[in-house]
């Protein structure tokens, strides 16, 4: 048994309300084989049959949700998989282990090089696609099922910044040894991780979660991306660890701001071009660029160069390595292939014309194409961007250099942003877009449990929302110039959204007692930029102390959002769905019929059993 498998058993942290934390599915096989043998009730999983050269495999799963796979037919080869075992109905089972996945991944792939059961890079999903992050929890994964289904529509129907938010190795986790991630707002480190899932257990999940709707009856594809992969700096140490975990990714997204961030441009950034970058290569970018009409600068185009030439040439190693372990563990070029997005919005200031061609110029010499291409529009979390014209201006200077170089434009940060917004990168872009939205969901989880009539669903929002209020408070009267900065935006903006004075700094109490004043709602600004971190906050706890907490007091914290009532699922569901369709009408994605007649058959639903039945039909 692994140490993450014997820590959660230990703990009594079992998958069915704590998943994806461990790489597999089945944590306990020994327990869940005999229950088997001894042909006690397990969950049949129909609508996940899936066809292979070996036989027909079925889910089915515990109470403890430890899962198997059931292979039956005249075909059916106890080898398929690892650990099998046979059962008295002619039937055999093998535990959903990650290496049991990965095998299953080459056996359906090469049997149905169509099939839709794991993400894939299949190529419209390389030219437009909605990011639908997992920055909390795995709720999410039915509602946008649903919303895929509905729409005929793939989307990158997973997607999370890998170490930042998950654990990229649970033995590391488990020797207390995660790095920290900075976060300015707060004014501490949390660890990295800070979601509670690991990259393997959300890799697992997501697909398992498509065969128990049986949205991959409906044959379309989707994508998984594993976002701002870290190139460089103190990541070079573990770039082997990141790799493997990220190997069921469809789509990489490259972030060069870590070997960036420790660059230094030479004094003679011409000079020093000269010696390090082959003169072949400059003079083939430099020509490329030319080709997409834009005029260089000698000298600004050297300084870039000289900045982003180490990160560039570890990107490659890296997209090397990411295109090796593929090549070692699937049979099939299906389940080889992935795209890839270059993040340049770390760069300094708005991202210019000439900075993306020079970039992407780059890229394309050193035989990395790319898909997205992400440059720094001014875009800020969850707000509108405020003048549609300066947006429009600024997208098609942009899209002029991308369409010459068969790119798309990824924008991040994009979540909260205005219908109007949206509908201005759909019509400059043609759809040729990607659009990140992974702040909106916990927002869409808040908004559910405060419209929830269950109790428990009221008791934990009056819990989270006392956590934001908290950490607000606290960041209010910090020394931290920055903590202290930004709490009183946050603070401020609810306070004036409500028509309450916002001078209110005068002493701790005053703040204390103009926000407790505030009805709770899930609308106000300090809400929304706190609410993320109480997931695995030990005990609930807004103490800096207890943020990003992987010990079994963190995870118990988490098993809370697991235990929402139905009726808190549901909301939570429709809310995430009509998101989606929101935004797949607004970039011009989905027609608006489609989408209208999705608002519709969504805003009828009272059973999230029926929503989830729809998946599949």
């Amino acid at each position: 048994m692994s140490a993450i498998n014997r820590f959660l058993i230990e703990n009594k942290l079992r998958i069915a309300t704590n998943p994806c934390v461990s790489p597999d599915f089945c944590l306990d096989w020994p327990a869940l084989r005999d229950e088997m043998r001894a042909s006690k009730a397990v969950k049949v999983y129909p609508k996940s049959r899936v066809e292979t050269a070996a036989g027909a495999f079925t889910l089915v799963e515990n109470t403890q949700g430890d899962c198997a796979w059931r292979l039956e037919g005249d075909a059916a080869k106890a080898d398929a998989l690892h650990d099998a075992v046979a059962l008295s109905d002619g039937t055999t089972v093998f535990p959903a282990t990650f290496a049991n996945l990965l095998k299953l991944k080459n056996l359906i792939q090469a049997h149905q090089p169509a099939s839709t059961v794991f993400p894939t890079a299949a190529e419209q999903l390389g030219r437009s696609t909605l990011g639908i992050g997992a920055r909390f929890t795995t709720l999410h994964w039915p509602a946008v099922e649903w919303a895929m289904s509905a729409l005929s529509l793939g989307v990158t129907a997973n997607q999370n910044s890998i170490p930042r938010e998950l654990v990229y190795d649970t033995d590391v986790m488990l020797a207390g040894k995660l790095d920290t991630v900075p976060f300015p707002f707060i004014g501490t480190n949390v660890p990295e991780g800070h979601q509670g899932q690991s990259v393997e257990g959300m890799s697992h999940g997501c697909v398992l979660s498509k065969l128990k709707t049986g949205f991959h009856r409906r044959g379309i594809p989707w994508s998984f991306n594993a976002d701002h992969q870290p190139i460089g700096g103190k990541f070079d140490s573990r770039e082997d660890a990141l790799v493997t975990g990220c190997v069921l990714a469809s789509y990489i997204t490259f972030d060069l701001s870590p070997e960036l961030a420790q660059t230094k441009v030479a004094d003679d950034a011409g000079g020093w071009v000269a010696a390090q970058v082959p003169a072949a290569l400059v003079a083939t970018v430099k020509a490329r660029v030319a080709a997409a009409g834009l005029t260089l600068n000698e000298g600004d185009f050297a300084k870039l160069l000289a900045y982003v030439w180490p990160s560039l040439q570890k990107m490659k190693v890296r997209d090397g390595k990411y295109a090796a372990v593929r090549a070692k563990l699937f049979t099939t070029e299906v389940g080889r292939a992935y795209l890839r997005e270059l993040s340049i919005d770390e760069l300094p200031g708005l991202t210019t014309p000439e900075t993306t061609a020079i970039m992407l110029a780059l890229c394309e010499a050193l035989g990395m194409k790319i898909h997205f291409v992400a440059p720094a529009f001014g875009f800020q979390k969850n707000m509108p961007y405020p003048d549609n014209a300066a947006l429009r201006t600024l997208i098609e200077k942009q899209w002029a250099v991308c369409r010459s170089f068969g790119a798309s434009i990824g924008f991040h940060s994009g979540s909260g942003k205005s219908a109007e917004n949206y509908q201005v990168m759909g019509q400059v872009t043609g759809g040729r877009l990607e659009i990140k939205t992974s702040g909106r969901y916990t927002y869409e989880m808040g908004r559910a449990l405060f419209a929830s009539k269950n109790a428990a669903d009221q008791a934990l929002w009056r819990d989270w929302y006392k956590f934001t209020l908290e950490l607000a408070l606290l960041g209010a009267t910090s020394a931290d110039p920055t903590e202290q900065k930004l709490a009183r935006v946050f603070i401020t903006d609810a306070l004036a959204k409500s028509g309450q004075s916002t001078e209110v700094f005068s002493h701790p109490t005053a703040t204390r007692a103009a926000l407790e004043a505030l009805p709770a709602s899930p609308e106000h600004m300090f809400w929304f930029e706190y609410n993320f971190l109480h997931v695995l906050a030990a005990g609930g706890r807004a103490e800096k102390a207890a943020l990003g907490d992987h010990t079994p007091a963190g995870y118990q914290q988490r098993a809370r959002f697991y235990a929402i009532s139905d009726e808190g699922r549901l909301n939570f569901a429709k809310n995430i769905a009509s998101y989606i369709v929101f935004l797949a009408e607004n970039t011009g994605l989905v027609p608006a019929a489609t989408c209208a007649a999705a608002q519709k058959l969504l805003a009828g639903y009272t059973s999230l059993d029926v929503m989830l039945n729809d998946i599949s039909k």
